[in-house]
């Protein structure tokens, strides 16, 4: 892992929503346990699935029979998104970096469905101009869909575009899209991130807006 100062210069920067903006660890812990009991899930069958970072609908779906997937999907969606209120905070430089951004500059791409993900965001006073959820597209992270239709909807290039993400399933996704990745070791520790930069979480990172795009500084 390289350490230092670094410049990054781009046309627009997508961040990921949990773990990058905000957390709401505890609250995804807390629903997606009372989740599996509601479905008779084992604590064996369900300790090692990977929550973080994918959809609920690919979750649901390694772990409980096809017909019974769309229930068990929105009674997820419906008990994450009644634990917003006080489930979610701003994670250290999310405001100062969002602040610094002209609005059609920076997009969130999140794994989450689109009325769950914006009940996040305005519980953390975050109000992005463009939003791509789960709903938008066929495939999530760790493909590189949701990250190359935020790229089309900003109407830059993915080369021109830099990914900021906590989850390896994302990190992998912003790579397969061609974008620079920025890794924040909020959720993992660093030796688990495959980044071009990694850095502690957002206060590591300052932006500023230039007649070409954006110029990024990050501290590794």
């Amino acid at each position: 892992m390289r350490s230092g100062t670094f410049t990054i210069h781009a046309d627009a920067l997508l961040f990921d929503n949990d773990g990058t903006l905000v957390s709401s660890l505890a609250s995804v812990r807390r629903c997606w346990t009372r989740w599996a009991h509601e479905y008779g899930i084992t604590a064996e069958d369900f300790a090692p699935v990977e929550l973080h970072g994918r959809p609920a609908a690919e979750i649901a779906a390694d772990l409980l029979p096809a017909d019974v997937v769309p229930e068990a999907v929105a009674r997820i969606e419906q008990l994450e998104v009644e634990d917003v209120a006080g489930g979610v905070v701003l994670l250290p430089g999310t405001a100062a970096l969002l602040g610094s951004l002209p609005a059609e500059r920076w997009a969130v791409v999140t794994s989450a469905t689109r009325r769950l993900g914006e009940a996040r965001l305005t519980e953390a006073g975050i109000r992005p101009k463009t939003l791509i959820a789960a709903d938008d597209v066929t495939r999530g992270k760790p493909d590189p869909e949701p990250f190359l239709l935020a790229a089309r909807t900003l109407g830059v290039d993915p080369a021109r575009c830099v990914v900021f993400e906590d989850a390896p399933a994302g990190l992998t996704a912003g790579r397969a899209a061609g974008m620079t990745t920025v890794a924040l070791a909020t959720t993992h520790a660093a030796s688990e991130l495959v980044a071009d930069i990694v850095v502690t979480d957002l206060s590591a990172v300052s932006a500023q807006a230039t007649v070409h795009g954006v110029e990024i500084t990050a501290t590794a």
